[in-house]
């Protein structure tokens, strides 16, 4: 067994250290991180410059690039042997919902799950690593489970976010769908020393959508959330509509 573990935090996060430590034992284990923080760089890959690796005392593997960079440099560059799973996180924050598809935690596992390796990404709810010990064992857990018994024949791709609570490792598992949130707040205008406007982006809106099943839902009652995820975006359901709609245009 060969696990490949990246992240989005950068190669100095708690969260990865956590995992990683978490699964010592179940087989050979890469890291592959970014070398800094990348959060919210979704599964860009980066074209236009090239990318360098860097080995850490730790024996972190670090890249100058985005979660899917080192991903894809672990499967393609010859520098290691294809992994048999991919794991990303612990991410500090919770991915659920829309926060997905700008989630450097879910493109690295994606990256993974699109090279036909079984992958999982890993989040706490809360930022500040809040119970991260307990995180990590129940990441351990949910690995060995899904080793244990494959969900699917074929390479699957789940999203795991626990909730930063005392009781965390008693708490419930729960097959979750993803939940909506409102559009994001307003970006925020600043101005710096020289006088120039500049702007942050603005924070994640709030949950709309948290109903029964999903990922908001779940967690904000204190069970794990594992949502399997899948890459094709086409809205089959409208499929019918666009087909009448070509037909008299």
């Amino acid at each position: 067994m060969r696990i490949l573990i990246a992240n989005d935090d950068g190669y100095l996060a708690p969260g990865l250290a956590a995992l990683v430590k978490a699964c010592e034992g179940l087989g050979h284990i890469d890291v592959f991180a970014p070398e800094r923080n990348a959060s919210g760089t979704s599964n860009a890959l980066t074209l236009h410059h090239p990318l360098t690796v860097h080995t850490a005392p730790s024996g972190f593997h670090f890249v100058t690039g985005t979660p899917s960079d080192c991903v894809h440099l672990a499967l393609t560059s010859g520098l290691i042997p294809k992994p048999d799973l991919v794991l990303s996180g612990i991410n500090n924050g919770a991915n659920m919902g829309d926060d997905t598809l700008y989630s450097g935690t879910v493109a690295a596992a994606t990256e993974g799950y699109l090279f036909g390796v079984p992958a999982i990404a890993f989040s706490l709810t809360d930022k500040g690593w809040g119970h991260l010990d307990k995180a990590a064992r129940v990441a351990r857990r949910v690995v060995e489970s899904v080793l244990a018994r494959p969900p699917a024949t074929g390479p699957w791709l789940l999203n795991v976010n626990m909730p930063a609570i005392e009781d965390l490792e008693e708490a419930p598992w729960h097959v979750t769908r993803l939940g909506r949130r409102h559009a994001s707040r307003p970006a925020i205008a600043q101005t710096n020393p020289r006088g120039d406007t500049i702007y942050w982006i603005g924070p994640a809106g709030d949950a709309r959508e948290e109903g029964d099943g999903t990922d908001f839902q779940v967690t904000r009652d204190g069970g794990v959330s594992i949502t399997p995820l899948q890459v094709d975006m086409t809205d089959h359901g409208a499929m019918p509509t666009w087909h009448g709609w070509l037909g008299v245009r």
